[in-house]
């Protein structure tokens, strides 16, 4: 098993646990029918939520599932819980908004515990297969020559130790300034130098060769390259032989030629796409509901003042790309045009401008900003791929041209979105700095479960109106 099957390894832990879910909640529909708890007619009627558990049971599972490298257990548990509670909350959610009265209590009840006992069950039994069951086979194990011994090889050392389901026995070490009286490095021992690397694998059992050198022994392997292609052993090299610790590595091939990336951003093609399937269904669910608000809001807008209804200005997104963003006009017809006059009035510190009584808002205005339907338009935004639910504000040309910090445009690594870190951390009460350490720490920290946390915590925020401007 080589180290890549460590992202295959996770990708079926994940699908094993849509499926369990899947066929837990038809299970205990068929059990309590057979049973006699429910009547067929009800049984029939819930099949058609099996689609909905599977949904919710993927989104669950792309949040992180913790391996199965921790003995204890505990983290799977935690896990465990984290996602039948994910997986419950939507269903409720989506049940009782949609208004499936049909919905059985004892069914819901029933489900999520033969969910949790399943999901446990499940864990148990894996964690005994690959810490026991599988150390009945050692000869099956991946063998991995590490050449060299400094810090990066022992950083590998230890993670190949803590993550024994990857099946992997390291024989030894080679050091390039080999001392016979260090002759272990964290418990793996030390055979000998560089030049001894042709003799060792000839009688050695040696699946892998990974180079752990500094930048300035890597032109001095080519003894390493000729052994392992005279004895077919597969060769490899740690990636981060530059000392850039934010960047994400990753290897692509443009035609024959492989090519190393460094990207300052992870980018996880899977909960990227999930998260785009959220923003869609979210997008449409808000339009389709907010319907009726929109049209009041119109309404107050055009009784209020002179002009259209929505205000559209051009803001910085993904990857600096321009697009028109929408609101519900909340300024008069001129606004724009009196920035200038009223600059030296701002209040906000940073490339942006903030004014608690800006007179340019309308009586209307204010309310709508208030209790943030003046956004609401932004949905339409997320329809079309400009922006996420969740994700850093959209800059205008303004303040990005104002941005005096080559660090600071990185915030265009993401889709903005409608709310991020700082909608839940004091609004516009937030100096700009802060406001950007909160965009930046989002982009870091980025999952999905952070998203639904956002999602969770903006809901009382803007109820409360609590720093809206």
């Amino acid at each position: 098993m080589r180290i890549a099957k460590a992202t295959h390894l996770k990708r079926l832990l994940q699908t094993q646990d849509v499926v369990l879910s899947t066929l837990a909640f038809a299970a205990t529909v068929d059990l309590l029918w057979l049973s006699g708890f429910i009547s067929l007619d009800l049984a029939m009627k819930h099949v058609l939520l099996i689609p909905l558990v599977a949904f919710f049971s993927l989104i669950a599972s792309v949040t992180g599932s913790p391996g199965l490298h921790n003995r204890t257990g505990e983290a799977a548990v935690v896990y465990v819980l984290r996602y039948t509670l994910f997986v419950l909350t939507g269903i409720l959610m989506v049940t009782y908004f949609g208004r499936f009265e049909f919905v059985d209590r004892a069914i819901v009840a029933s489900f999520t515990a033969v969910l949790t006992v399943g999901l446990i069950l499940d864990r148990i039994f894996l964690k005994w297969w690959y810490f026991y069951g599988r150390k009945e086979h050692p000869a099956n194990y991946l063998k991995v020559l590490i050449i060299g011994t400094g810090s990066r090889a022992r950083e590998l050392i230890r993670t190949y130790q803590a993550h024994s389901e990857w099946g992997v026995d390291i024989v030894g070490m080679l050091d390039p300034e080999y001392d016979p009286q260090h002759d272990t490095v964290d418990g793996v021992r030390v055979l000998g130098d560089v030049e001894s690397i042709q003799a060792l694998l000839s009688i050695q059992v040696v699946d892998e060769v990974i180079v752990c050198l500094p930048r300035s022994l890597i032109n001095n392997i080519q003894s390493i390259v000729e052994a392992c292609e005279e004895q077919a052993v597969c060769l490899k090299f740690m990636a981060d032989v530059y000392d850039i610790a934010t960047y994400v590595v990753h290897l692509e091939h443009i035609g024959d030629f492989p090519i190393l990336n460094f990207e300052p951003v992870s980018h996880d093609e899977g909960k990227l796409v999930v998260k785009r399937i959220i923003d869609l269904a979210g997008a449409m669910v808000g339009i389709l509901l907010l319907a009726p608000l929109f049209l009041l809001a119109a309404l107050a807008i055009k009784l209020d003042s002179r002009g259209p209804v929505f205000f559209r200005q051009e803001r910085v997104g993904l990857n600096k790309r321009p697009f028109m963003m929408m609101k519900f006009r909340s300024m008069y017809e001129n606004a724009e045009a009196r920035l200038a006059e009223i600059e030296h009035l701002n209040e906000a510190q940073g490339p942006i401008f903030k004014m608690a009584r800006d007179p340019r808002v309308t009586r209307v205005g204010r309310v709508l900003r208030f209790t943030s339907v003046d956004e609401l338009p932004q949905l339409f935004n997320v329809l079309f791929g400009h922006m996420s639910i969740i994700g850093p504000r959209p800059m205008s040309i303004r303040d990005y041209n104002l941005f005096s910090l080559g660090i600071q445009r990185k915030r265009f690594s993401v889709r903005p979105g409608l709310a991020c870190l700082r909608e839940i951390s004091g609004r516009s009460k937030l100096s700009f700095n802060r406001w950007l350490e909160l965009d930046l720490q989002y982009i870091d920290e980025w999952s999905l479960m952070l998203d639904f946390k956002i999602m969770l915590r903006i809901i009382p925020v803007v109820l409360k109106g609590e720093g809206a401007s």
